[in-house]
């Protein structure tokens, strides 16, 4: 894959080029060298992407169905092949651990997999008339869909969009975010391009919310897929609606892990410290509350923050760690902020708050006050705060606290009760006896209330409903005769 020059360019109309903007570099969080550089695209590359794009498309849908389902066959093939490459850009460019950045690629390949099913699955259905005469439903592709990815899991938030808006006969403008714009852009662009994707239909401008707004508002553009805080995601959907245009958000969360009172403690520690540590808690669905029954508190605490303490931090290029760098210095400091004010404001530091350079501790905070900002905002780091709860009402009440609705998990050895206990609180994704971190291609993904507008990822029949439009059709073997 590096045959191709794309050291400071853009993939724009089927060519690596240098961007308007110029370019700019590409740094590893864990050491700060630069590894690489980054065309840096403007406005106006945007509205030459996304023309250029809208051109191509109509060809690309056109095509038989089985000549898009192989590409994407080929793109899955293609990210297994060159795993060993893509995982090491992985690793150095976003801070992922060897195990993040090997199952990132697993979803990739299985995400083209998945994908390549859509083109000869049924796309309409026939209807009945009131009038001599066929009379169908048919999904046809919605034209231009911008896909707009974070920093934090750029292949899997990326991919899970761009593989079913190709496979239904779309175009893509892809966003990554700059921060980790060769993980989540570059070498997905590289992939679909080896796999025989036609030039023009797939477009790569990195960038930030000046790209991301000329996007959103280009005409011709008719979707946009959007992964990010919820901040911004508002932003965008305001954009949108001014637009009349269709904005499938995937936001934040601050989901919460209910250990009630008949959870094995050792098994329920397990689950907690992948739930918030893994990938530095840099996941949208990161464990963010764990809410523990009291007769099992204080041994959960001790024993979470024992474990907290004995995981290695430190470059996962140079050795085996648990954890990697977070992303920057303002995310580090974010997170730290947020643990000193919950501190400052009542909660007992258990494990970790300290940091070196962008390695920050896994933290364990005890007696969260419900107002600090540990407990009721996502703090997208490595900190666990735990919380007691007197009853299952109580769990429920503080777990369906607050705005977001993403994932939940529940622990318990009785599987219905877990289930009973779910069902009371709003969210898009709930796992019984599992932490809240999880996520397959075929599934649905997707949260609630301020954590975005639904299951807009996985599985067909979502993916059929974010990336087509439906169209009525009918057909008279002879005109009508009209009394006008």
């Amino acid at each position: 894959m590096d045959s191709v020059d794309w050291q400071g360019r853009l993939f724009k109309n089927g060519e690596w080029t240098a961007g308007h903007g110029g370019d700019y570099p590409v740094v590893e969080p864990a050491t700060g060298r630069e590894i690489g550089r980054m065309g840096k695209p403007t406005p106006e590359d945007v509205t030459e992407a996304a023309a250029s794009a809208a051109a191509a498309q109509r060809e690309w849908a056109a095509l038989p169905h089985t000549a898009r389902a192989a590409v994407l066959r080929k793109a899955g093939d293609l990210w297994q092949r060159h795993a060993e490459e893509i995982s090491g850009w992985n690793v150095r460019e976003v801070g992922a651990v060897p195990g993040m950045a090997g199952f990132a690629l697993h979803v990739a390949s299985e995400e083209c997999y998945e994908a390549a099913g859509l083109p000869s699955r049924a796309i309409g259905e026939v209807l009945p008339s009131e009038e001599p005469r066929l009379s169908m439903a048919r999904r046809v592709p919605a034209g231009v869909v911008a896909v707009i990815s974070p920093f934090n899991v750029p292949i899997i938030l990326g991919i899970r969009s761009v593989a079913p808006a190709l496979a239904l006969g779309n175009a893509v403008v892809l966003k990554p975010d700059p921060r980790t714009a060769v993980t989540g852009g570059t070498l997905m662009a590289r992939v679909f391009e080896e796999a025989g994707l036609p030039p023009g239909v797939l477009q790569m401008l990195p960038g930030g919310g000046d790209v991301g707004e000329a996007l959103t508002s280009d005409p011709n553009v008719r979707v946009i897929s959007f992964t990010g805080s919820t901040p911004v995601g508002r932003r965008i959907g305001e954009l949108a609606g001014r637009h009349l245009k269709r904005a499938h958000l995937e936001l934040g969360g601050n989901s919460a892990m209910l250990v009630l009172d008949d959870a094995d403690v050792d098994a329920a520690v397990n689950l907690a410290t992948w739930g918030s540590f893994f990938h530095q808690g840099q996941i949208c669905m990161t464990t963010g509350r764990h809410l523990i029954a009291d007769r099992l508190y204080d041994d959960f605490v001790e024993r979470l923050a024992a474990k907290a303490g004995k995981l290695p931090v430190g470059d996962p290029s140079a050795g085996e760690v648990a954890l990697g760098p977070v992303i920057d210095a303002g995310q580090r400091d974010k997170i730290h902020g947020m643990v000193t004010a919950s501190v400052d404001q009542g909660a007992a530091l258990a494990s970790g708050g300290t940091y070196e350079q962008l390695f920050y501790r896994p933290t364990v905070l005890a007696d969260v006050p419900l107002t600090s900002p540990a407990f009721a905002e996502e703090v997208f780091g490595p900190v666990a705060p735990v919380t007691r709860v007197a009853s299952v009402a109580e769990a429920v009440e503080l777990a369906g606290a607050g705005e977001y609705g993403l994932s939940l998990g529940i622990v318990t050895r009785d599987v219905m009760r877990g289930l009973a206990v779910a069902e009371q609180i709003p969210t898009g994704i709930v796992h019984i006896n599992d932490q809240t971190v999880n996520d397959e291609a075929n599934a649905p993904f997707g949260g609630v209330r301020a954590s975005g507008t639904g299951s807009r990822f996985g599985g067909a029949a979502a993916n059929i409903e974010a990336f087509t439009e439906t169209r009525w059709i009918t057909m008279r073997g002879e005109p009508p005769q009209y009394p006008l």
